[in-house]
């Protein structure tokens, strides 16, 4: 059976419904991720999707991605803020560099789900910090201002696109959390499946 991009696209992470109830403290942002969203856009058939949330109040940042379907093997990952304008445009990557520790790399899909402890100089790229009134405390702030605004946004580089073969631009999720996280849950979940049943 042919691996469908639309429920690649559709998917994220089961494990982010295992983070509700949803603490009233953080600000989650959702983002599906294609090579349509990139700059410049390409035709890789890959699709993903992410959910990020911030805790400013222990000061970190967990990172939950799913992926599938891409042309070249995964190369890097991380968010990019802050653009000129929200939703478009390129600017430099603002986290952990070259890439989110952990990611998988060399593959063309997979899953990943991180926190990050945003009070550590190495969650971010230091060009970020030195731009950002060269602390952690301002770049934090910048970041969570940026994201907030529909400035930031995640993509994942790969041998196929050195730029950037998918990403999407983060956004406050419709309808609430819980429910977007859950929906998509099952929809991974599906997307799982259909996976086992493709010929290897």
């Amino acid at each position: 059976m042919k691996k469908s991009p639309a429920l690649a696209a559709a998917a994220v992470l089961a494990l982010a419904a295992a983070s509700m109830p949803v603490a009233a403290q953080e600000l989650i942002y959702t983002a599906v991720l294609n090579g349509l969203r990139e700059a410049p856009p390409n035709a890789s058939p890959g699709a993903g999707a992410t959910v990020v949330t911030f805790d400013p109040n222990l000061f970190t940042m967990r990172v939950q991605v799913t992926f599938a379907d891409l042309i070249g093997n995964v190369t890097a990952a991380h968010i990019h803020c802050c653009t000129a304008l929200p939703g478009g445009g390129t600017v430099g990557v603002a986290t952990e560099t070259p890439s989110f520790a952990g990611f998988p790399h060399g593959a063309s899909y997979g899953t990943y789900d991180h926190i990050f402890d945003m009070t550590l100089a190495a969650s971010y790229n230091p060009a970020f910090i030195t731009a950002n009134g060269g602390t952690v405390s301002t770049a934090f702030s910048a970041l969570l201002s940026g994201v907030g605004a529909g400035r930031a946004y995640l993509n994942i580089h790969s041998t196929f696109a050195p730029g950037g073969e998918i990403r999407g631009f983060l956004a406050t999720p419709v309808p609430e959390p819980a429910t977007w996280l859950m929906m998509l849950g099952g929809v991974a979940a599906l997307g799982g499946l259909v996976r086992r049943r493709s010929p290897a």
